[in-house]
């Protein structure tokens, strides 16, 4: 079973998905990318899931971030999945819904273990309950944030929108954000940035509340 950790490169693969066959990484381009896992097709809040990620499926394309689905199950039983999607949730999907039946993806992704067999076929629900994970990954392909929920909970994917807007501000700003962060309000400047560095970036100045923790506004 692979464990990937924040920094590591995305396994890139090929597989078929509800718009055709694509190659990971070269689909993904220089976008970032949101690929979130279901352990089986025609599931309850997954459904739930997956509709809402096609309500706000323009809330990513403005941030440059494309997202993909994923279940064991084969493309054409997603298609019948969408239309109870689009039928009960009102939306949709509008993006690809990889089809993994031998699993090759949720193995390299560290979803199931290597013994898990070759097939979708006759695996229940609870056989991939840990199929239920989402990675953000950057446009150099790294891992930038993983999270794994239970069958039984609903992913937030707002939540996934908040951490993709602070990481987006660290790599254009240097600045991190603080607890229960929302965007618009104060950011931390990074350790890294030197008080000369900073003075270039935030003429305006900042507050200090520790040598290492400096606030500032949010860069526009």
């Amino acid at each position: 079973m692979t464990n990937l950790r924040i920094g590591d490169i995305a396994p890139d693969f090929e597989a078929d998905t509800t718009k055709g066959r694509i190659r990971f990484h070269e689909w993904l381009g220089d976008s970032w990318g949101v690929l979130f896992s279901h352990p089986k097709d025609f599931t309850p809040v997954c459904t739930t899931e997956l509709g809402y990620m096609a309500r706000i499926n323009p809330e990513f394309q403005k941030r440059n971030v494309k997202i993909i689905g994923l279940s064991v199950d084969p493309v054409e039983n997603h298609a019948e999945w969408a239309a109870d999607i689009e039928e009960t949730q009102g939306f949709m999907p509008d993006y690809p819904m990889i089809g993994d039946t031998d699993l090759k993806v949720a193995k390299a992704y560290g979803m199931l273990p290597a013994g898990a067999g070759e097939t979708s076929e006759g695996r229940t629900a609870v056989d991939n309950q840990t199929v239920r994970t989402v990675f953000v990954i950057a446009p150099d392909k790294s891992i930038k944030l993983t999270i794994s929920y239970p069958m039984s909970t609903g992913r937030n994917f707002n939540e996934i929108l908040r951490v993709i807007d602070s990481m987006q501000l660290t790599a254009k700003h240097k600045v991190a954000t603080p607890v229960n962060w929302e965007d618009g309000e104060d950011v931390i400047i990074v350790p890294a940035v030197s008080n000369e560095e900073a003075e270039k970036q935030y003429p305006d100045g900042w507050k200090t509340l520790k040598p290492y923790l400096r606030v500032v506004p949010q860069p526009k």
